[in-house]
């Protein structure tokens, strides 16, 4: 297990009118950069087993906790979390480093982020690698309209929307309880009732699962989101529908290489019209669960470096 005390230490960097938590290792390098966007409810110390190997690979890396996360700002305006405000922090932080364009990592809302960003600034991007999530096709409803009428009121995505603040108190209520029941290996995150799972997480007074970290692992993310709470993080959920149609305009095929990285036990299901949307992707699965990066930290090190190798070479 990783300890915490060798996590880097953060700086505050002011970009796009708010201030950004960011981690950075292989600085001294002055390689390529490669920026690596975590997912809900995580933080830049989700990335802890890949910061050294890059940076020992000769990358730049470097690793914001996004607006809503750590000690990053959190926004009051709900809107200020949408795929504008989101990709538009990355943007500006290559701005800050004097950087053209980035390799971009994503996983979950991270991978999410990545996507949006690569629509909105396709020449900031030089390559991408996602993990769990892969293209989300804009189909003709708004996403969480359309997950409504599949997956009813109570799935969380649209509880998170129509019902504000209400998990947002449950889960700031039960952070510890939340966090060690969603860290788990192997298993989705969704069983036995779908809908109000991440309440149900936090009600659970009984450990589910094996764990997926450490205790003093996990005491780094639920010190985080007992700091922040759970509000900013959530809204970049409930600005799913605007992002679907910010996105209206732009040009859906995204070009750049593109590693995509799956969860074999992941409940978030594989895309089946991947090559539709992104023709230049390679995917690797690994026998886990959704939290890829922390569950199978050397085989995906072992995937990311090997891909990017490939990339350098052609």
């Amino acid at each position: 297990m990783f300890n915490p005390t060798d996590f880097p230490k953060p700086t505050l960097i002011s970009v796009n009118g708010v201030e950004l938590e960011v981690f950075e290792a292989g600085r001294q390098n002055a390689g390529e950069p490669i920026v690596l966007c975590h997912g809900w409810p995580e933080h830049a110390f989700s990335w802890r087993h890949q910061m050294a190997a890059l940076a020992a690979a000769g990358y730049h890396v470097i690793v914001p906790n996004q607006r809503g996360y750590g000690n990053s700002s959190r926004p009051t305006e709900v809107t200020d979390y949408d795929i504008e405000h989101l990709s538009g922090d990355l943007i500006a932080l290559l701005d800050h480093y004097g950087y053209e364009d980035a390799t971009f990592v994503g996983h979950d809302w991270g991978a999410m982020v990545v996507w949006g960003l690569t629509l909105l600034h396709p020449n900031r991007v030089n390559k991408v690698i996602n993990l769990s999530l892969p293209y989300q096709e804009r189909g003709e409803k708004p996403w969480i309209e359309f997950m409504e009428e599949i997956l009813g009121g109570d799935y969380y995505f649209v509880h998170f929307n129509r019902q504000p603040g209400v998990a947002d108190a449950v889960l700031e209520d039960n952070t510890f309880r939340f966090l060690r029941n969603m860290y788990r290996k192997n298993e989705p995150l969704g069983e036995p009732e779908p809908g109000m799972v991440m309440i149900n997480l936090a009600n659970a007074e009984t450990p589910l699962g094996e764990p997926l970290m450490s205790d003093s692992e996990l005491a780094v993310f639920v010190s985080a989101f007992e700091t922040s709470g759970f509000t900013g993080s959530i809204n970049w959920y409930r600005n799913l529908d605007r992002n679907w149609r910010l996105l209206a305009e732009v040009n859906p095929i995204i070009q750049q290489p593109t590693l995509m990285i799956y969860g074999d036990r992941d409940a978030v299901p594989k895309s089946e019209i991947l090559t539709n949307f992104v023709p230049n992707v390679e995917v690797v699965n690994l026998d886990c669960g959704h939290w890829i990066q922390q569950e199978k930290p050397e085989e995906t090190n072992q995937a990311i470096l090997r891909w990017l190798e490939q990339q350098d070479a052609t």
